[in-house]
């Protein structure tokens, strides 16, 4: 009998600051993937702190950010992961063969109160359905 388990897909968001949308985006993906996937977010100029106002609205929904901290891009966080999604960081972030890269375009919350920011949430979260949808294994 075969113990191997298969590797579970890696996902890395990245954005300028990953103060908000690819904070927003690991958040739903952590909490809607239930374990299956592991998730990574990053920024190419991160921010001292998560927006204030993302947490909120993810708070609203049940998801709780506060303890996130923005992190650094590197070159080992997108060779680790399978599909590395872009939000608006340009060209900071490095292109390694065999990767499943996809740009979002998403409106920036940064600087926004969390009415702004709620409809970035859910066309975040609607992304992210999508996401997990074309991750899953094919039955």
């Amino acid at each position: 009998m075969s113990t191997e388990t298969a590797k579970k897909p890696s996902v890395l968001f990245v954005c300028v600051h990953n103060a908000g949308r690819s904070q927003m985006a690991a958040a739903f993906l952590t909490a809607l993937g239930q374990g299956q996937i592991e998730v990574r977010s990053a920024g190419s100029a991160p921010a001292d702190k998560v927006n204030p106002a993302a947490v909120e609205a993810m708070a609203e929904l049940g998801i709780d950010m506060s303890a996130e901290i923005p992190k650094v891009l590197t070159t080992e966080a997108v060779k680790e992961s399978d599909v590395v999604i872009t939000m608006g960081c340009g060209d900071t972030c490095p292109i390694f063969p065999g990767k499943r890269y996809e740009d979002w375009e998403l409106e920036d919350p940064a600087g926004q109160g969390v009415a702004a920011v709620r409809p970035i949430r859910d066309e975040i979260k609607g992304r992210i359905e999508d996401l997990i949808a074309s991750l899953a294994p094919a039955k």
